[in-house]
């Protein structure tokens, strides 16, 4: 079965760990250093952006069907009232170092405000990832911003490596089927000189496919992209809308650009003060404590189709699917069969909202019961695949974005020493995440930080808001992004809820004050909670 357009995109906002960037601030805001190296990150002086960027004028025309690089599907339907989604393309320079040299096209969408005698300018949405096309996801999301289009164009956009903006690509469909196959988990030595040669083969595919591009789509560079966006949109400041990591994105660019900031919003907010093995152990609570909500709330209904009185009951019995998916797989949909690593990954992708739970309460049951057809549907949600069985490019533009931004590089020996702590986070997903530490060993480029720099003094307000409840950026990463935003600009509003994010979660107290912040100007006041 297909998942909803809403659960594609949360997948979207978290793959694995979630990584960022740092960079060098100058004085004024309208600069830093050049894009990295396939060797080392960059050492730039400053630069500008070329005069004949900044002043393009794009091309829009009626959207085209999303491309398998951006996930499939059909052209965006018109909004309410009729308003017609409008593509195009924007030149970018490959490298910031050389802002005359080489450059690549972004892939842009956009609606048009319905007020124009009140409009305020562009409203530039990232969904996360990082590697989710902003071109094929805005549409899905169209309706659920639609006060906000009363006085702004919705805009999104591929960033570079992603989709349609010269997507990285690595390996092949069939290759990936038999990836997402393999064991996730390895227990014993046999299995963990597999998964290492696996990763090995992915980074080599990468390399050979994409190698020219892989240097420069960290996330500094595109927080450049984002400012050169809004010169060419015509807006003196950004106004922004970051969800997941795309409040790391933010961050790095308020950081580059304090002095540009107009209004922007982080949803879902990335710790920025966390490293690469701390993320992931953060991922690794966030998620127990989700599958923790969802078991206690599974437990106390008498319809719950999982066998147990009791959450810790519940969740031993989904210990024990796992453990006999890792033994033998049960037939999942067509050929395919439902592997204990792909039923982690369905019942993580139907933890980024509480809507989702009954499918995995459903897909769990069925599974129990020898069919693995829904945990399966939803894990292939999670990894780009659509039912075709092509996959689009999300997760490869996540590995090289992430490869690009972080330093560390985790060997064999590191990962297993890291497997209690992991465990000790999360029974069920511990050893998932843990292994994830490798994704980057091997790279051919180096990492710019070790974690990303998102000061940004002189900014006008951010508001930052967190959920309590979020499994893939857990509650705590809000209040460390306000504080390093800076004092008077991170302004932190608490969300009492589950699922990933708190605008689209039907809370009217949150949207209404995200509304009146993006619309009227209105900040909250600080430490404002929504239950």
């Amino acid at each position: 079965m297909r998942t909803s357009p809403a659960l594609r995109a949360a997948a979207l906002a978290a793959t694995a760990t979630v990584l960022l960037p740092l960079a060098a601030c100058s004085d004024d805001g309208d600069g830093g250093p050049g894009g990295s190296t396939p060797t080392t990150a960059s050492t730039a002086s400053p630069t500008s952006t070329p005069g004949k960027l900044s002043s393009q004028k794009l091309d829009w025309k009626p959207c085209p069907a999303p491309s398998e690089a951006q996930g499939s599907g059909t052209s965006p339907s018109p909004l309410p009232g009729g308003t017609k989604w409008e593509c195009s393309f924007m030149d970018v320079p490959l490298d910031y170092a050389d802002p005359g040299g080489r450059t690549i096209e972004l892939a842009l969408i956009r609606a048009a405000a319905k007020d124009r005698d009140r409009r305020i300018g562009s409203l530039i949405f990232n969904f996360g990832g990082p590697g989710g096309s902003g071109v094929a996801t805005l549409p899905s999301f169209g309706t659920a911003y639609d006060t906000l289009r009363t006085r702004y164009d919705l805009v999104s956009f591929d960033p570079r490596g992603v989709g349609r903006s010269d997507g990285v690509e690595c390996a092949d469909d069939r290759a990936l089927d038999a990836r997402y196959e393999q064991d996730g988990t390895p227990d014993d030595a046999a299995e963990q000189k597999a998964f290492a040669q696996d990763q090995k083969s992915y980074i080599a595919d990468c390399e050979k496919n994409s190698g020219p591009v892989l240097p420069y789509v960290g996330t500094t560079n595109a927080a450049r992209d984002m400012d050169l966006m809004r010169q060419v949109l015509g807006d003196d400041k950004l106004y922004y809308f970051g969800i997941s990591y795309g409040t790391e994105l933010g961050g790095v660019y308020a950081h580059l650009y304090p002095r540009k900031v107009g209004r922007a919003v982080l949803d879902a907010v990335v710790d920025p003060t966390e490293d690469s093995l701390e993320s992931s152990l953060g991922q690794a609570r966030g998620f127990q404590l989700a599958l923790d909500n969802f078991t206690a709330d599974c437990a106390s209904r008498d319809d719950c189709k999982l066998p147990g009185t009791t959450a810790r009951q519940v969740q031993d019995g989904i210990a024990a699917l796992l453990t006999k998916l890792e033994k033998k797989p049960v037939p999942g949909l067509g050929d395919r069969e439902l592997t204990e690593t792909q039923a982690t990954t369905g019942i993580a992708s139907a933890l980024y909202s509480k809507e989702t739970w009954p499918l995995l309460e459903q897909g769990i049951d069925e599974a129990d019961g020898n069919n693995g057809g829904l945990l399966l549907a939803l894990a292939d949600s999670l990894n780009g695949r659509s039912a075709n069985g092509h996959y689009d490019n999300s997760n490869a533009a996540n590995t090289a974005i992430n490869c690009a931004d972080s330093k560390q590089r985790y060997t064999l020996e590191q990962t297993r020493k890291a497997l209690p702590e992991f465990r000790k986070a999360s029974p069920v997903f511990g050893d998932y995440l843990a292994w994830g530490l490798m994704a980057c060993t091997g790279w051919p480029v180096s990492g710019a930080w070790d974690t990303p720099d998102v000061s940004a003094p002189g900014s006008a307000p951010i508001l930052v808001i967190g959920n309590t409840g979020d499994p893939a950026t857990p509650y705590s990463g809000a209040k460390a992004m306000a504080a390093e935003l800076g004092k008077g600009v991170g302004v932190e509003l608490t969300y009492k809820g589950q699922g990933h994010g708190a605008y689209n979660s039907g809370s009217t107290c949150v949207q209404s004050d995200v509304d009146a912040y993006l619309l009227e100007g209105k900040v909250p006041k600080a430490g404002t909670v929504c239950g």
